[in-house]
């Protein structure tokens, strides 16, 4: 199997490392504008070696981790370029116009449109890891527009790496994930920001800094490069979420202000109720 991965980084990475720890005669070829990348992941044994467009006419699995906003330009130009028997795989953290961009492409048959739930604060080829999707969701939209030998080819991937697959339209997709994900995305750079300007002495945001705080503001690490597109393709749906936030947040400081201390427990007690969410909801036995 020739794999070419087109983005090398901590997504990228990790999905080529898993490829080659289940299948070790995998060629990868990576693709990515930054050259630095290229000459680490080399060095780290990442990918076998650089490439460019050229090396999507043979590839059997094109996997494509690039921001969302150089996906929707570059997605047609690699369906362009690859064989009639090449499955395309993204990793975008949006999906409406990223499928939007290629709906009327003659080779749809040839792109999945993927998203898989999985990623750390960190980037570059040194952030990539084993096992990064191992558990993780992988949701997969307008899946009746794959070809099925070529979704079956990638299933069997995601498979062999213990991934759970949800399917969803491109509009479901963008709203759910502006919720669980972009918003905490934001909460995390925001409260970044609130301590920065009022803690004006690193050293003290330092020392006094707990775990719930660091885990708080853990995703403000992540990549603006990244983050910017995600929230100008989705900005509609991360809106709506920001307004329904500090509609919360404004109604908790009420509270405070009113000294309704047991309406502020009570707000907390029924919030606890996600603890059971994220362990995972039981099925209905039948």
């Amino acid at each position: 199997m020739q794999l070419v991965v087109i983005g090398i980084g901590l997504i990228g990475g990790s999905f080529a490392k898993d490829v080659k720890k289940m299948h070790p005669d995998t060629h990868i070829v990576g693709i990515d504008k930054n050259e630095s990348h290229l000459d680490e992941a080399l060095e780290l044994g990442i990918i076998d070696q650089k490439g460019g467009f050229d090396a999507l006419a043979s590839a059997d699995v094109v996997y494509v981790s690039i921001p969302v906003n150089a996906l929707t330009e570059e997605l047609p130009k690699i369906l362009d370029a690859v064989d009639d028997d090449t499955v395309v795989m993204d990793a975008g953290s949006t999906k409406g116009l990223i499928c939007e961009a290629v709906k009327d492409h003659p080779k749809r048959r040839n792109y999945l449109a993927c998203h898989p739930i999985a990623g750390t604060e960190f980037s570059g080829p040194s952030a990539a890891i084993h096992g990064l999707y191992e558990g993780k969701t992988n949701i997969i939209c307008e899946v009746e527009k794959t070809a099925f030998k070529l979704q079956e080819r990638a299933l069997e991937l995601f498979q062999e790496m213990k991934m759970r697959i949800r399917y969803m339209n491109p509009q479901a997709h963008d709203k759910h994930i502006a919720y669980v994900s972009h918003l905490s995305h934001i909460s995390s750079f925001m409260l970044g920001k609130t301590v920065i300007e009022k803690e004006k002495n690193e050293r003290d945001i330092f020392d006094l800094a707990g775990s719930g705080f660091e885990s708080t503001v853990r995703l403000a690490k992540s990549s603006p490069d990244m983050w910017t597109p995600i929230f100008e393709q989705n900005k509609e749906n991360v809106v709506e979420s920001l307004e329904e936030y500090i509609q919360n947040l404004a109604t908790f400081k009420q509270l405070l202000l009113d000294n309704e201390f047991e309406d502020v427990h009570r707000e907390m007690n029924n919030t606890n109720r996600i603890k059971q969410i994220l362990k995972g909801i039981p099925l209905t036995k039948s």
